[in-house]
C-alpha cells in the first residue's frame, strides 16, 4: 500500500492514477471473451450433452453425476449444520427480506378530472442466482440473490453454484429452493440465457461471478436480462479522524476477497495515512491473498482539503464507502453501500445488516445501485378516460400528432372522440 499525495512532487503521477482509477471497467473481460463465446455457443446448440462436457471438465463432476440437486441433499445438508450457524443465517435472512420488503415498489392509481392513471407492480417470471464456489464458501450470496426475487413474488427460482459446499447447500433448504444446479461457469450462464434439455431458460441473471462467469454475462446481456457486470471487490474510506487499527482492518478484510481488490483511504491527514499503511501492512502479514491486493491496488491518497477528499471519493465512485459520520452522507453522490462511522464494519453489510451486498463496481455506482427487489419485479402502467377526460385532452393529443406527423395517431383520438 502506498501514499500518494494530489499536490507537490509526484502530483502528476497521482493525478494520472485518479484518472485511470476513475476509468477502470471491465476491459479486461476482453481477454477471455472468445473462449467464453466457444461455450455459449456449444452449450446453445449442444445442450445437456455440451453442458455435462464442460461441467466434467472446469466443474469437476464426475460423469454421470445429475446436474440438479435434490432436495433430499440440501435437506441433509441443513441438518448438518452447526445451530449456531441456522441461527446467524436465519437472522440475516430476516434482516434482509425486511429491507427488501421496504424496497418494494406499491402499486397506486390515482384520478383526475376523468383521467385515471397508476401502476401495477409485478414480478419477473424467473431468475437465476449465481452463487460463487470459489476460495470460499458463499451462502450469504444466495441469501442475497434469492431473498429480495422472493420477496418481489418471482414464481420460478433457479440457483446454480459450482462444487456447493455444505453450507450452500444448507441455505437453500433454509430458503426452500428446489431448482438447483451442481454446476458453474460461462456455460451455466448459456444454460440459463439459452436453456438446454434440463435447464429451462430464465428471464433474468443475476449474482457475482470470476472473469468467465462476468464475460458470459455481457455476451448473452441482449438475450437474457443481467443485474450488472460484477468486478473485483472495491472498498474506499475517506476520513480525517478516523482509528487507524479500524481502518487498516476493513482494507484488509476487503482485500482478502481478491488479489485484484481495490482499497483506497482518502485523507487530508498524513500521520493518519502513514499509520493505517503500518497497520494494513501489519495486519495483511499473514493473509497473502490481501497482502498481494494492498500491493497492487492499495493507496492511501492524501488530499490537501477536506472538499478534494470528498471529490476524489465521488469521482471513484466506489463499490464500498465508509465515511466518519452522518453529515458526511450530504456530500456523497456515487457508492454502492455506505458505512457510517467506527462502530460499522463492512463485513457487517456483507453478512447480516439487510442491505444488499451485491454491489456496483468498476465506477458503476455513477448511475446505479446494489441489486435490490427492484430487479425482479416490473411497473406496468396504467391509463383509462372517461368520455368527458377524453374531450377535455383529446383535442391537445391531436395537435401533437399532427406536429409530429402521425396522421393515423391524431385519427384513432378523433374517431373516438365522436362515437361518444
Amino acid at each position: 500500500m502506498q501514499l500518494v499525495r494530489t499536490q507537490g512532487r509526484g502530483s502528476k503521477q497521482t493525478a494520472d492514477l485518479l484518472l485511470r482509477l476513475e476509468q477502470r471497467s471491465t476491459t479486461s473481460l476482453d481477454a477471455v471473451l472468445p473462449i467464453v463465446q466457444k461455450i455459449l455457443t456449444k452449450v446453445r446448440k449442444g445442450g445437456d450433452k455440451a453442458l455435462q462436457s464442460y461441467a466434467q471438465k472446469f466443474d469437476s463432476l464426475p460423469p454421470n453425476t445429475p446436474l440438479r440437486i435434490t432436495t433430499e441433499e440440501t435437506a441433509n445438508a441443513w441438518q448438518q449444520l452447526d445451530p449456531a450457524l441456522q441461527q446467524a443465517l436465519k437472522t440475516a435472512a430476516a434482516n434482509i427480506r425486511n429491507f427488501a420488503q421496504r424496497q418494494l415498489p406499491k402499486s397506486w392509481q390515482s384520478s383526475t378530472k376523468g383521467l385515471t392513471t397508476g401502476q401495477r407492480v409485478r414480478p419477473i417470471d424467473s431468475a437465476g442466482c449465481y452463487v460463487p464456489g470459489g476460495r470460499h464458501p458463499l451462502p450469504s450470496t444466495m441469501l442475497m440473490t434469492v431473498i429480495p426475487a422472493q420477496t418481489a413474488g418471482v414464481p420460478r427460482i433457479v440457483v446454480v453454484s459450482p462444487r456447493p459446499a455444505l453450507e450452500t447447500l444448507a441455505t437453500a433448504h433454509f430458503l426452500g429452493i428446489t431448482e438447483f444446479y451442481r454446476i458453474g461457469g460461462a456455460h451455466v450462464i448459456a444454460a440459463l440465457a439459452y436453456g438446454t434439455e434440463s435447464i429451462l431458460r430464465v428471464a433474468k441473471i443475476v449474482g457475482p461471478g470470476n472473469l468467465y462467469v462476468t464475460a458470459a454475462k455481457r455476451a448473452i446481456a441482449f438475450d437474457c436480462a443481467i443485474d450488472m457486470l460484477a468486478g473485483p471487490t472495491e472498498i474506499v474510506i475517506t476520513s480525517d479522524n478516523g482509528n487507524p487499527v479500524a481502518i487498516a482492518s476493513d482494507l484488509v478484510a476487503q482485500a482478502e476477497h481478491d488479489p485484484e481488490a481495490l482499497t483506497i483511504f482518502i485523507t487530508t491527514d498524513e500521520s493518519l495515512a502513514r499509520k493505517v499503511i503500518a497497520e494494513a501492512k501489519r495486519q495483511s502479514r499473514n493473509n497473502p491473498v490481501a497482502k498481494e491486493a494492498l500491493r497492487r491496488n492499495g493507496y492511501a491518497i492524501l488530499a490537501i482539503t477536506a472538499e478534494e477528499a470528498q471529490q476524489i471519493t465521488n469521482r471513484l465512485a466506489p463499490e464500498h464507502l465508509t465515511i466518519d459520520s452522518e453529515a458526511d452522507l450530504a456530500w456523497v453522490q456515487n457508492a454502492g453501500s455506505v458505512f457510517i462511522g467506527q462502530h460499522s464494519p463492512q463485513p457487517m453489510g456483507d453478512y447480516i445488516s439487510g442491505p444488499n451486498h451485491t454491489l456496483p463496481t468498476g465506477g458503476m455506482a455513477r448511475i446505479r445501485g446494489g441489486l435490490s427487489v427492484n430487479d425482479f419485479i416490473k411497473l406496468i402502467t396504467v391509463q383509462q378516460y372517461t368520455p368527458a377526460a377524453l374531450s377535455a385532452l383529446g383535442p391537445q393529443a391531436i395537435r401533437l400528432a399532427q406536429a409530429e406527423g402521425l396522421t393515423a395517431h391524431a385519427e384513432t383520438i378523433r374517431t373516438r372522440m365522436l362515437k361518444q
